[in-house]
C-alpha cells in the first residue's frame, strides 16, 4: 500500500463520481450481462446468481441458464426441480426456487416481460431492495442508487474514512449513494456499476490496490493515514466443514442427480457417522421447499 496522503480537510466527494465513471469506461470487465443488447430477464438472472457468489463461478452457469431459458416464460414452463438441478453447486439453492417463482409471477402478472417499476420488482419472489434497484438501473437505465458489498466498502473508505463499512444499514447506505449519484441517468448507471467494479477489483477488502485507484487522491481513508477499523462487525458464519450447511449440500447433490424419489436409507451413506445432522438437513430442505417427501422417498419439487 502506498504512503498515505497528508492529513487535512476531507476530500471532496462531489469529484468522486466523475472520476469513477471515467475510470470505468476503460477498466470494466467484459461480463456478458453488461452487453448492450442483453435482456432485462438476463440481467435479473445475473443478479440472483451473483448474490454471495463469485463472478467466476456465476458466468458459465449464467450462460447455460440463458441459453436454456432465454425468457421468463421458458423457465416458468418447466417444473421448479429443473431450476434447482440447473443451479447445480452455485450455493444457496433457494435462489433457484425463488427465481423460478419470480419467472412464473412475471408471466402471470406482467405478460412475460420483466417489469420496470421498482414496486413491481419488489413484489416478485426473492427480490429485495438491492436486486430491485439493480435490475431497474442496469436493465432499464433508470436512476436509482444501487449498493452492494463492494460499493459499501468504496463509500466507507473514500467518503467516510473508515477501513470497513461495518454491518449493513440499508437506508443509510442508499442515502449515501444517492448523494454521490450523478443527476444524468447514463452517468448514474455508469457510476453504480463503476463503484461496484472498483470495490471488486481495486478497493478490495484484504489487499486494496491504492496505487491503481482512480480516486486515491480523493480518498478520506488514505488522507487519514489508513486507520484500522474499530467499529461493530457482522457475525461470522460458522465453518462449512462439519456444518448443517455442508450436510444440506450433500443431500442436494443426491437429489439433483436422481430423477426418481430417493429412499431415506439411500441418503444415510452420505453421512453414515452423523445421522442426526443428516436428519436436520433433510427436514430443513423439506421445510424450505427444496425437497418433497413421498411414500417412495424424497425428490426435488415438481410443482
Amino acid at each position: 500500500m502506498p504512503q498515505p496522503a497528508a492529513t487535512g480537510d476531507a476530500p471532496d466527494p462531489d469529484r468522486l463520481a466523475p472520476a469513477v465513471v471515467e475510470w470505468f469506461a476503460h477498466a470494466a470487465r467484459p461480463l456478458p450481462w453488461r452487453a448492450a443488447d442483453v435482456s432485462p430477464w438476463a440481467v435479473l438472472v445475473s443478479e440472483f446468481m451473483l448474490q454471495q457468489t463469485q463472478v467466476s463461478r456465476v458466468q458459465p452457469r449464467w450462460e447455460a441458464w440463458i441459453a436454456r431459458w432465454p425468457t421468463p416464460a421458458a423457465l416458468a414452463a418447466e417444473p421448479p426441480a429443473e431450476a434447482v438441478r440447473a443451479w447445480d453447486r452455485l450455493g444457496y439453492p433457494r435462489r433457484a426456487l425463488w427465481l423460478h417463482r419470480a419467472a412464473t409471477e412475471i408471466v402471470e402478472r406482467h405478460g412475460g416481460e420483466v417489469p420496470r417499476d421498482l414496486d413491481d420488482l419488489l413484489a416478485l419472489q426473492g427480490i429485495g431492495p438491492y436486486t430491485a434497484r439493480a435490475v431497474a438501473a442496469f436493465a432499464f437505465g433508470d436512476r436509482h442508487p444501487v449498493v452492494d458489498t463492494n460499493t459499501r466498502r468504496v463509500i466507507a473508505r473514500a467518503v467516510d474514512g473508515r477501513a470497513e463499512a461495518g454491518p449493513p444499514a440499508t437506508a443509510r447506505e442508499l442515502a449515501a449513494m444517492e448523494r454521490l449519484l450523478p443527476a444524468d441517468r447514463d452517468a448514474a448507471h455508469r457510476f453504480n456499476a463503476g463503484a461496484m467494479e472498483l470495490g471488486a477489483t481495486v478497493c478490495t477488502a484484504r489487499a486494496p490496490r491504492c496505487d491503481a485507484c482512480p480516486v486515491a487522491d480523493l480518498c478520506a481513508w488514505r488522507a487519514r493515514g489508513y486507520p484500522a477499523y474499530d467499529g461493530p462487525r457482522r457475525t461470522r458464519q460458522a465453518r462449512f466443514a462439519g456444518s448443517d450447511r455442508e450436510a444440506r449440500g450433500l443431500v442436494m447433490r443426491e437429489l439433483r442427480a436422481a430423477h426418481r424419489p430417493v429412499p431415506a436409507e439411500e441418503f444415510r451413506r452420505v453421512l453414515p457417522d452423523d445421522p442426526e445432522r443428516f436428519r436436520r438437513a433433510l427436514e430443513g430442505l423439506v421445510a424450505d421447499g427444496l425437497a418433497v417427501a413421498s411414500p417412495d422417498g424424497y425428490a426435488l419439487p415438481h410443482a
